[in-house]
């Protein structure tokens, strides 16, 4: 069975970010052989990334913080994402990239989508910066 997590890449009162996400999640459901996880990073409050040694340094010890290690095996758990974010600034949001930082090879070798959302209908996040 593939596993799909969808990821809601909003922490903010009154995102808009539930609503796409819970419209994926209805649709990947309809699927044979596919499990639907929902991770919605107000479940995961992680500290802004200060580590010493990145995620993608080979033989480092895996990070103390639980919250991290729930987020990192949940992520290892997974075999595609499908990540659902405002655009901020011609970026996604600042919780979401955190996010995606402290983790490194649990990311490696899977598929990904993007749904972005925005004042620009999020068309900007996805055309590396060129306006």
């Amino acid at each position: 069975m593939t596993t799909i997590s969808v990821i809601v890449g909003s922490t903010r009162q009154g995102r808009f970010s539930e609503k796409p996400a819970q419209w994926i999640l209805q649709h990947l459901w309809k699927r044979d052989g596919v499990e639907v996880k929902l991770l919605d990073l107000r479940d995961f409050p992680m500290p802004f990334f200060d580590q010493p040694l990145t995620p993608a340094m080979p033989g480092r010890t895996p990070y103390e913080n639980d919250v991290v290690k729930r987020w990192t095996a949940e992520i290892a758990s997974a075999d595609g994402f499908v990540f659902v974010t405002p655009e901020y600034n011609y970026g996604t949001s600042a919780v979401l990239k955190n996010a995606i930082d402290w983790v490194y090879p649990e990311w490696n070798r899977k598929a990904a989508a993007f749904v972005s959302y925005g004042s620009a209908m999020g068309a900007r996040f996805s055309n590396s910066g060129k306006a």
